[in-house]
């Protein structure tokens, strides 16, 4: 895990393994573990039967009966995370079962605790985050075949049945396009300092053919996510407890600290690629969209951001570019500059469906129960309607970025 002495001549493949980044996988977490030591046996039995104990009621009394487990038998980064992704499933069930006009102030000690000491160990925050929802929440059905949905299932769920599945798998499916864009990266820098704008121009080729293979897997949510479910189910337990109107105090971690704390729902924003991809094309956002995204670093696990850092200390490539005078160069940057702002694009169109459509049609008492479960079936979250569940003002935020990305191209 840790990194060598001398990064710039250690081989590509290894630069990627400093910041717990995969050739194979980039930022997902390699084949996560789907079970954990013998002790933690009443945590796996609540997590597994999750959906069903949030639509009967019953999740809030069966973790006030869990016994207060010691943190100190989980061994290595794996056995973390997926400790991580059970007790962040576990404390959004208990957290929403009620809907948003039923949430509590305290988190209770015997799961506070535990959260509280796997987190501070994988340097994340204790509430569920892009990390736990789709990095480490994956397994493959036959450990043979390929990475396709078909062949993929999540390991911990929550109400919201298939639309859930495939919100997670699909955003995964992202991730993992992103790989060859990863890798693009680290050469695109070494051939700046190399000053080698052959290798160059065919990194930025393959960043630009990474990120139009990220919007083709995005565009696969309207084939496996019902956006009433999305929006009436699922969405409420993906929310935070910071800008949140519905927990305005934040949370008491009972014997963590007395005093309430205040964490944001997981986000899309917390995904690391997109930071990379800002950083590498050396795109400025906003004031107000810089300080969310930054705020947003701290949701991902340190070698990640690590990662973004790096990238931001590394030469410009837009100088590099612009002094070159290289045609060939230009083209190949605009075109990674017109993709990520076409994503972009598609993510708003995304949104626009599942949160401001399914939002009026859920008003309108239109909305088809569908797969649908749990308390948020009876009424609409309200607390969130123009809000990412990360806490920004969605619209606006998600506008602005795809404008300042455009911004960045070179003009001939």
């Amino acid at each position: 895990m840790e990194g060598g002495e001398g990064t710039e001549e250690t081989p590509l493949p290894l630069v990627l393994t400093r910041f717990q980044l995969s050739e194979e996988y980039g930022f997902l977490l390699p084949d996560p573990l789907t079970e954990l030591p013998e002790p933690y046996g009443p945590w796996m039995e609540i997590a597994h039967d999750l959906p069903q104990l949030i639509a009967s009621h019953q999740l809030r009394s069966q973790v006030h009966q869990m016994p207060q487990l010691s943190t100190q038998h989980l061994r290595g980064r794996e056995e973390l995370h997926l400790a991580h992704l059970v007790l962040s499933f576990i404390t959004m069930g208990y957290l929403w079962q009620e809907g948003e006009e039923g949430t509590v102030k305290v988190l209770p000690q015997n799961l506070a605790v535990p959260f509280w000491e796997v987190s501070q160990a994988l340097g994340l925050p204790p509430i569920l985050s892009h990390t736990d929802f789709v990095l480490a929440n994956w397994r493959r059905k036959n450990p043979n075949r390929p990475l396709e949905i078909e062949n993929l299932d999540t390991i911990i769920s929550l109400p919201g049945g298939e639309s859930l599945r495939g919100f997670i798998l699909v955003t995964l499916l992202v991730e993992k396009a992103a790989v060859p864009g990863i890798k693009a990266i680290v050469q695109a820098i070494c051939a700046i300092l190399q000053l080698d704008e052959e290798t160059l121009h065919k990194a930025l080729q393959e960043l630009a053919e990474a990120i139009g293979d990220m919007s083709k897997a995005l565009k696969r949510m309207h084939d496996y996510v019902d956006p009433a479910v999305f929006y009436a189910v699922i969405r409420i337990f993906l929310s935070g407890w910071k800008d949140n109107p519905a927990m305005p105090d934040g949370l008491i971690y009972e014997g963590v600290s007395d005093e309430p704390m205040a964490y944001s729902g997981g986000s899309a924003a917390q995904s690391t690629i997109l930071h990379a991809f800002d950083e590498l094309l050396g795109i400025r956002h906003s004031e107000e969209s810089t300080a969310f995204l930054h705020r947003m670093r701290d949701y991902m696990p340190p070698p990640h951001r690590a990662f973004v850092e790096e990238i931001h200390r590394a030469p410009s490539l837009k100088q590099h570019v612009l002094s070159s005078g290289d045609a060939r160069l230009c083209t190949a940057f605009n075109r990674c500059i017109s993709a990520l702002a076409e994503f972009r694009s598609y993510h708003i169109t995304i949104v626009t469906k599942y949160i401001t459509v399914a939002a009026a049609k859920a008003k309108a008492g239109q909305a088809d129960p569908g797969d649908r479960a749990g308390p948020s079936a009876v009424k609409p979250p309200s607390a969130l309607e123009a809000k990412g569940t990360g806490g920004s003002h969605i619209f606006s935020f998600l506008k602005s970025v795809r404008d300042t990305t455009r911004e960045g191209m070179i003009s001939a």
